[in-house]
């Protein structure tokens, strides 16, 4: 089997809590098609998921206390950013993604055809996600089809961009992260992969009416805040070309 070494530094960034069941042989898979780093950075797990990590091979950073999906997510792009990696590509701890993805993600990065690849599938998912998904292009502007995919390929400016301050708030790393992208100017695409059901727990956000209305307030607010923040530049923008 052949195994992917790429010429710029690339690091794979697993947030993990209490996926002990799941983790090494996500591990496992992954070394099986990449030699470069592997960081799970174990949010404050009460298992031993951190232990297992380490025993298949990866650098742990343990949280000792949990700052969700996407502050463990920052952890692992701020490393990424301080140990001098270029790439850096976020996966889920669950066993969804395939390993066998890595290189059809990082294609479109190794080309320079853009700043961002989502691996998007958007067979998978209930009503309720795409309901979601739907609601939130409308609101927020956004084109692209799988809105809430875990499985990701930064480069080093968007690495850069999503390690700073400015992105320490994003409450849900998926569409915080995506207008953040965008309005600082990095360009996104997709391209298409395949998921595997989860192999243990179920969706933070999807797993009820109640979880699913909770996650599209706060975006909602999200969304109109970026919009409107958007279109005031471009006003002030346009008035301080008009001539006095």
């Amino acid at each position: 089997m052949n195994k992917h070494n790429y010429y710029q530094p690339v690091i794979i960034i697993i947030p993990a809590k209490n996926e002990s069941a799941t983790v090494g042989d996500v591990i496992a898979q992954i070394k099986q098609h990449f030699t470069g780093t592997v960081l799970v950075v174990d949010d404050a797990s009460t298992d031993n998921t951190a232990q297992i990590a380490r025993d298949a091979g990866a650098i742990v950073l343990p949280l000792s206390y949990s700052l969700g999906a996407w502050g463990a997510i920052q952890t692992g792009l701020r490393y990424a950013l301080k140990h001098g990696y270029n790439t850096a590509i976020t996966m889920d701890a669950d066993g969804q993604h395939e390993a066998e993805s890595i290189a059809h993600i990082l294609a479109p990065l190794k080309a320079d055809q853009c700043d961002v690849v989502i691996g998007a599938f958007t067979e998978r998912g209930s009503f309720a996600r795409r309901f979601a998904w739907q609601f939130f292009r409308k609101l927020s502007g956004l084109t692209l089809q799988d809105l809430t995919s875990g499985l990701r390929a930064y480069n080093h400016a968007a690495i850069r961009l999503l390690a700073s301050q400015h992105a320490t708030l994003l409450e849900y790393q998926d569409m915080g992260v995506l207008m953040l992208l965008r309005k600082e100017g990095l360009y996104i695409t997709e391209t298409s992969i395949k998921m595997r059901p989860r192999a243990n727990g179920h969706s933070r956000i999807f797993n009820s009416w109640w979880a699913v209305t909770g996650y599209m307030l706060h975006t909602a607010v999200l969304c109109i805040a970026h919009t409107r923040l958007r279109n005031k530049k471009v006003k002030c923008h346009i008035n301080s070309h008009q001539p006095s």
